[in-house]
């Protein structure tokens, strides 16, 4: 079995080519596209063994998904298919300074938005180490949200330790619902991740990251919270703070790069700390900028090979 399971909507992005409108573009570039499947496939290549959970369409659309995700090791044997429903699908338009990316989200009535919860194999769940989830999956609908709900409880019962990333998306829900609907997942987490930006909606609070992460440990009893702001990331972890400062980089593509630090954590936290953990999140997340796709390409190699770099501090 899978040390980590992940569960969550995995959507197929189409990118116009850099430079291009989306309403000009020749043509469209593919990708699988699923903040929990992106950390699936960053903690695989980085060597923790990591399990996927769905619900896609049976169609070659569905497939390509899951060949693209399971060709980096992760296990999808759990995926629910269905002739129902649809893969949902977003259109990217690549920004470039001073022109921001422009999204079009087209995703209603998904496969993974009408699953039903008592055809997930939670077995699975509960004989892993940890369970990955994001404030995505429960902002889909009603029944995600119950989904959400099972999965942490059923992780909880076999032991496994849970990890929710906040990553709060604006045109999912209002932020009213997303903290009424979070707070009660975040305080059966372990480990807690979210950007300063998503704190301060959590708590209706402003501050800096390490104010913003103080106030997190102190609302929810997890074991580690984590607060990123840019490439500045604050950990609370064993009664005191993490400060750590990341890479300067050249941004090819910096979607995903939430869930390449995520990875990057997760895998170094369950190996040997949270320090080393928030080391190998940061270099993932600053590598994840050098590639074009949702999914973090990286290797071992690179994550040792920019450790021992100098910092850019």
């Amino acid at each position: 079995m899978p040390d980590v399971v992940t569960l969550g909507e995995t959507m197929l992005r189409l990118s116009a080519p850099p430079g291009f409108a989306l309403e000009q573009a020749p043509h469209f570039t593919v990708f699988a596209a699923g903040a929990e499947s992106n950390v699936a496939v960053g903690l695989s290549r980085l060597g923790t063994s990591a399990g996927w959970i769905s619900r896609l369409t049976d169609n070659p659309l569905g497939r390509r998904i899951v060949q693209e995700i399971r060709s980096h090791g992760v296990d999808v044997s759990r995926v629910i298919w269905t002739a129902e429903g649809r893969v949902g699908t977003y259109f990217l338009e690549p920004g470039v300074a001073p022109r921001s990316h422009r999204v079009i989200y087209d995703r209603a009535h998904s496969a993974f938005a009408t699953i039903n919860p008592d055809d997930v194999d939670w077995a699975f769940v509960r004989q892993s180490k940890l369970l990955h989830l994001t404030g995505i999956t429960p902002a889909l609908s009603d029944v995600c949200r119950t989904l959400a709900n099972r999965a942490i409880d059923e992780a909880r019962q076999g032991s496994a330790l849970v990890s929710f990333d906040v990553n709060y998306r604006v045109k999912l829900w209002s932020p009213d619902q997303a903290r009424a609907a979070l707070a009660p997942m975040l305080a059966r987490a372990g480990v807690i991740i979210c950007t300063k930006d998503d704190g301060e909606l959590l708590l209706e609070r402003s501050g800096s990251a390490g104010d913003i992460c103080g106030m997190l440990k102190a609302k929810f009893p997890a074991q580690v919270v984590i607060v990123t702001d840019g490439t500045h990331c604050v950990a609370a972890h064993d009664g005191r703070l993490t400060v750590r400062e990341g890479y300067r980089v050249e941004s090819l593509d910096r979607i995903g790069a939430g869930d390449a630090f995520a990875a990057g954590f997760l895998h170094g936290y369950m190996t040997e700390g949270v320090e080393p953990g928030i080391e190998y999140g940061m270099a993932a997340a600053a590598l994840k900028h050098t590639y074009h796709g949702d999914v973090p390409w990286i290797s071992r190699e690179d994550l040792r090979n920019l450790l021992s770099k100098e910092r850019w501090r």
